[in-house]
């Protein structure tokens, strides 16, 4: 026999029944499949049962299907159920995320989900992406536009549902801190058209208020959408006075609070924004007064003290010592005039008698009256013989007169 060269046997059939549990897992393994794990289903939702340790119950059905929709089963536990932030109602229609899963104990197939969310709520994400875009091209969100709240409003204005918490809170807030008129411009602030209502209460208060708050309470992505719209965006923008928002919570962030020019985290602390703490106003008064009253004090001491130092210098003995001391150094000043005076007088006399002899020394009269006289033709002084001829007229200057004389002879140095 070759043992090598035996052809294989075919294996041999078996008709063993399988346990459940062995079934389950087959089963379980199929489930494995990446298209059954990690998805998003949308349906609408039937038989919602709460359970009372927090879990969720409900079944998946096709929206509109009638009596022959698919349905699958649906499980959500309770430490994903208490993330929910709506309730699921019956026949609301929702996208849910999860994975199937076989209930072994059941023997059925089930969706293990770990989020709801509303129906066409990632269209409106996508939505609001794109609205954000465009109003930001616009200008709409630009931080230069923001205008600062007036500091002493008349009047509020308060843009809300004129029913629920919301108007309460910032009633009780300005009231309490420094109650002035508040004027509510009502509308719904939710639901399909609730952005038309609220772009037209904005715009009922202009030339009524010195500033708005646009406010509601907290809720959903879905609740809180209307105040997304361009037209609530582009209402408080064209606002002729500041807009502070307080829509939803903290951690809810809306296209109106990126248009707004002041966000406040919840309507009570916009009221506190929008209006001042009378009680701090009446602290700071009291300081002033105190400093007021400081200053004035210190004025009146100085001027005290002027007044004291005038008295003093205007007393009569003071002054009369004052005025005495006063002639005195007159008195002496007028002395040191005269005597600088009088020594200048004598040498400016003294160098004017010099000056008297020295003119008279050479004066024409002088030599005159040493015997010499001066020799004058037609006016002229003739200063020798060759400027005179027999016959000529001649005036001769004396020292105490003159007289006119006839030339008979002429007689030049040359001929004596």
């Amino acid at each position: 026999m070759d043992w090598f060269n035996t052809p294989d046997e075919p294996p041999a059939v078996t008709n063993a029944p399988l346990l459940v549990s062995e079934l389950s897992a087959i089963i379980a393994g199929l489930l494995d499949d990446p298209r059954l794990q990690d998805i998003r289903v949308r349906g609408e939702v039937t038989n919602y049962k709460h359970h009372g340790r927090g879990h969720r119950y409900f079944s998946l059905s096709e929206k509109g299907g009638g009596s022959t929709a698919a349905v699958i089963k649906c499980v959500m536990w309770r430490s994903d159920a208490d993330r929910l932030v709506f309730t699921p109602a019956e026949g609301m229609e929702v996208v849910v995320s999860g994975s199937v899963v076989v209930y072994a104990p059941h023997g059925a197939y089930q969706m293990q989900v770990r989020a709801i969310e509303k129906a066409g709520l990632g269209e409106k994400y996508l939505l609001v992406e794109q609205w954000k875009k465009e109003l930001s091209a616009l200008g709409l969100f630009a931080a230069e536009r923001k205008r600062p709240l007036p500091v002493f409003p008349a009047r509020v204005g308060v843009v809300t549902s004129e029913t629920g918490a919301v108007i309460h809170d910032i009633r009780n807030v300005i009231g309490r801190r420094f109650p002035v008129e508040i004027i509510i411009s009502p509308t719904a602030v939710q639901g399909e058209e609730a952005h038309t209502e609220i772009a037209g209460a904005i715009r009922r208060l202009t030339g009524l208020v010195d500033v708005v708050i646009v406010a509601r309470g907290g809720g959903s992505f879905e609740d809180l959408f209307p105040f997304n719209h361009p037209d609530v965006v582009k209402a408080i923008a064209a606002c002729p006075v500041p807009v502070v928002s307080a829509i939803g919570h903290e951690v809810d962030v809306t296209l109106a609070d990126l248009a707004a020019d002041v966000r406040a985290p919840t309507p009570s602390a916009a009221a506190e924004l929008v209006v001042p703490d009378r009680n701090i106003l009446l602290l700071q008064l009291q300081e002033l007064k105190v400093q007021t009253g400081s200053s004035l004090l210190g004025r009146i001491v100085r001027a005290k003290e002027d007044v004291t130092g005038l008295r003093d210098r205007l007393r009569p003995q003071r002054f009369l010592r004052i005025l005495d001391e006063r002639k005195t150094d007159v008195a002496d000043i007028a002395d040191r005039l005269e005597r600088g005076l009088f020594t200048r007088l004598e040498r400016e006399r003294l160098l004017l008698d010099g000056m008297r002899t020295a003119l008279a020394g050479r004066s024409p009269r002088a030599l005159l009256a040493r015997g010499y006289c001066v020799a004058e033709r037609d006016g002229m002084v003739i200063r020798g013989v060759g400027a005179i001829a027999p016959g000529d007229r001649m005036k001769i200057q004396f020292y105490d007169g003159s007289s006119l004389v006839n030339v008979e002879r002429v007689d030049h140095d040359g001929n004596i």
